[in-house]
This record gives structure tokens, C-alpha cells and sequence, in this order.
């Protein structure tokens, strides 16, 4: 009999910890090879982790809510199968070796160590905090009055990395309003006193708990409401050659390559084309420098079955033909619906684009994905009666028309780079020819 550690693999780039959702297997379970054993969450993605051999979970070292760093060993799964010797964790004690028996002192040290680890991981009020949680704190000389006026948003409001990460950041903002405050209660002039309205709730209404993805969500969306200047453009599109044209060639599409064509890759591949026109738009903020993306990479905004939104990025973007972009699309579209993406599929976007359209709407205001500075929602394709130029005079005619929004972070992109970009998109869409092979 040997001993295998399960350790926590690598899941992308980036990506250096998960949480633990639910242990798919207990103690004494039997294992297959391959067979899934826990599940955990990154910021975004829920996966699963596999055993890499065939045997019995003798031990679970983490518990559900505990968050672990990429290499650690998770559990130990006991194998009929000789291992390698790095992977063996347990040995037999031979005639030659002496049991080490612990002292009173030593014992006393252990004990010390293990008190001192409960107290560095608890608070006054009993609130749990994890170790990374505390070092960071520690680091940031955060005390622990001041962390536990943070509002957690893991189980039963527990502080992550990412909470207490974001409350660093803000911390600086924070103290400039205190400032303010501070000087304006100095003065004859007193600030209005605003206070919280309390939630008033019926016997006949229903609470309902917030998903971990949502309280995620949530929290992103404030995060980037407060730190970009949200301005948008708005640009009405021709897309009439596009829609013939997919009309025309879907069928024969389908048949050659195996996958239907939306009008999804067609927008994309012009957007890529744009962002490659204006690559100022395809950057990033970093405090008060400017991070110029080399690579184009097109966040693909999909609604989950819950109702939350997922990123899959669809990388270098402006590399791909129709073909490729309509196989990557389709990809991490069904990926995204059947909850089989991973950390890397939404890592590394450099711009994002969300279809508002595919629920009705003929246009929106999306909130930018940090740390990008842009986002463009597609409306709806709509039939419409326009005005058409010919050199035979103007008339009205049915075109298929539809309205693209761009959101902008107008600290780093100005109103005219903002519309800028959106027109020279629209000028590439009302550009397609609608004779073109594929």
C-alpha cells in the first residue's frame, strides 16, 4: 500500500488559489482514475479536480469554504499500485530507526503554535479569518477593528483575498473623503445626514440568498463603477450585406465545417479589425500608467443558466479567420452554457463586448470590465424603413439595422477616440461584401 497527495493543480495563468465548494467523495470512498474528487471556485470558474490514480480517500485535508494555494496537497488517496518516490508519504519504521518521542517541553510548543494559530485567525467577535486574509493585513498594518468593518463577500460574509485586496485600494480614496469631511464639519456649513433606510419585509415575501457568482458580480460591478469615468457612444449600423450574406451561405456554411455561423464572429472579427486601427482603446490602467496591450483578446460576455453573466476570452483575436473565430465562438459558447470552461478561458481579456441584443433590447450602457477602460454592447437587429441614397435620387427602403453602445473610461479615452472607434466598427460592418466566399 502507498500513499498519494492530491495536490491542487495549476489552473491557468494567474491563478494561484481556489476555494473549496464541495468534496465530491468522503473518506473511505472508492476512486477511479480520473474520477472527480472536489470541487472548487476560482474568482470566476467552478471546476472540478481529478484523482490521477485508482484507490481509497484515507484523508481530506481541507474543509468546504478553505482556500488553497495551486501545489498544496488537498487529500491523500491510499493506492494497491508502487508509486514514485517523490509521490510516497508513507514508510515503514525499519530496526535500524528509533520512534522520536515527543518531550513535555515540545509538547508544550506544539500547543503554544497551535494557540497562537487560532488567535491569528479569529477576531474578537469570533469572526474567522483566513491566514492569507491576516498576512495581507498584517502586511497592509490593517488591525482588526479595521478588518472586521470589511464586508465579506464568501459564506456568512467571510473576508477574501480579494475583498480585503479591494478595500486597500480604495483605502487611499477613502481617506482623501475623510479629509473633506472632515474639513467641512469645520466649518458654519453643516453636511446633510444621510441615513440608511432599513429593508422592510412582509410575512408574504421571499428572501433569496445571493449566489456566490452573484455577490461576485455585484461586487465587480461596483468596484468598476467607482474607479472609471463611465461615458458612452452610441452609432446606428447597416448591417443589411450582413444578414443576406449569412442567409446565403449558412447552409453550405454548415455543411463544410460542421458549425453554424451567427452573426457573433462577423461582429467580432470587425471589432478585432477596429481595435488593431485604434489600439489605444486595447489598453489597461495601472494607478497612473498606461498598459498598451500587445495582444488583442475578446472578452465574449455569456449568460449562464443561473442568470449570471461569464467572460470567455476569445485570445488573439485579430489573428483568426471567420472560420476560426466562428469554431472559437461556438467553443466557449457551449462551454460556458454547460459550465465546462476553465480559469484560462477568461483570462487575459483585453476588451469586451456583450450582445444585449440576443435579449431584445436595442441597445445598452454596459459596465467596463476591470481593468479594461472599454466595453460595446450589440443591440438587436431590427427591420427599419431608411432613407437610401442612389444616383437616381433618395427613397425609402426596408434595411436591417441595429445600434452599438460603446461604454468608455473617460479618464484615458476621450469623447473622440470613444467615437472614433465605434464608427470605423460600424464602417467595417456596412463594408461587408455580400458576395464574399468564406
Amino acid at each position: 500500500m502507498s500513499k498519494f497527495e492530491l495536490k491542487l493543480p495549476k489552473m491557468g495563468e494567474s491563478v494561484a488559489e481556489a476555494t473549496i465548494i464541495s468534496w465530491l467523495k468522503q473518506i473511505g470512498d472508492t476512486v477511479e482514475l480520473d474520477e472527480a474528487i472536489v470541487e472548487i471556485a476560482t474568482d470566476k470558474v467552478d471546476s472540478e479536480v481529478p484523482s490521477e490514480v485508482e484507490g481509497v480517500l484515507k484523508e481530506i485535508l481541507f474543509q468546504v469554504d478553505d482556500i488553497i494555494k495551486v501545489g498544496e496537497t488537498i487529500a491523500i488517496i491510499e493506492t494497491n499500485e508502487p508509486l514514485e518516490s517523490d509521490q510516497i508519504i508513507e514508510k515503514d519504521v525499519t530496526q535500524d530507526e528509533t520512534l522520536q518521542i515527543p518531550t513535555v517541553e515540545s509538547v508544550k510548543k506544539e500547543s503554544d503554535k497551535v494557540i497562537e494559530m487560532m488567535n491569528n485567525l479569529s477576531s474578537p467577535s469570533g469572526k474567522f479569518y483566513s491566514p492569507l486574509v491576516k498576512n495581507i493585513a498584517k502586511k497592509e498594518d490593517i488591525s482588526i477593528a479595521e478588518l472586521e468593518s470589511i464586508l465579506g463577500s464568501g459564506k456568512d460574509q467571510r473576508v477574501t483575498k480579494n475583498d480585503i485586496l479591494t478595500y486597500i485600494k480604495n483605502k487611499g480614496v477613502t481617506g482623501k473623503v475623510e479629509q473633506t469631511v472632515e474639513l467641512v464639519s469645520k466649518t458654519s456649513i453643516a453636511a446633510p445626514k444621510v441615513e440608511q433606510v432599513p429593508v422592510s419585509v412582509s410575512g408574504q415575501d421571499e428572501i433569496i440568498e445571493m449566489t456566490r457568482m452573484g455577490k461576485l458580480v455585484a461586487k465587480y460591478m461596483i468596484n468598476s463603477v467607482q474607479t472609471s469615468a463611465h461615458v458612452q457612444s452610441f452609432i446606428e449600423v447597416d448591417v443589411t450585406n450582413i444578414v443576406n450574406w449569412r442567409n446565403r451561405i449558412k447552409d453550405a456554411f454548415y455543411k463544410r465545417e460542421s458549425e453554424k455561423i451567427t452573426f457573433t464572429p462577423i461582429f467580432m472579427e470587425a471589432i478585432a479589425k477596429a481595435l488593431k486601427d485604434f489600439p489605444m482603446i486595447n489598453i489597461s490602467v495601472d494607478g497612473d500608467k498606461i498598459i498598451k496591450r500587445k495582444d488583442i483578446n475578446l472578452g465574449m460576455a455569456a449568460a449562464l443558466a443561473d442568470g449570471n453573466l461569464i467572460v470567455p476570452v476569445i485570445k488573439k483575436a485579430d489573428l483568426l479567420s471567420l472560420v476560426g473565430m466562428t469554431k472559437t465562438v461556438n467553443d466557449l459558447a457551449r462551454r460556458a452554457r454547460t459550465g465546462e470552461l476553465n480559469p484560462d478561458d477568461i483570462q487575459g481579456g483585453t476588451y469586451t463586448v456583450t450582445n444585449v441584443g440576443s435579449f431584445g433590447s436595442i441597445m445598452g450602457t454596459p459596465i467596463i470590465n476591470q481593468p479594461q477602460v472599454a466595453i460595446l454592447a450589440l443591440g438587436a437587429i431590427r427591420k427599419m424603413p431608411s432613407v437610401i441614397e442612389t444616383s437616381e435620387g433618395d427613397f425609402i427602403g426596408i434595411r436591417h439595422k441595429m445600434i452599438i453602445s460603446h461604454s468608455y473610461d473617460h479618464r484615458v479615452v476621450n469623447g473622440a477616440l470613444g467615437g472614433m472607434f465605434i464608427k470605423k466598427v460600424a464602417d467595417y460592418l456596412e463594408a461587408w461584401d455580400v458576395n464574399a466566399s468564406f
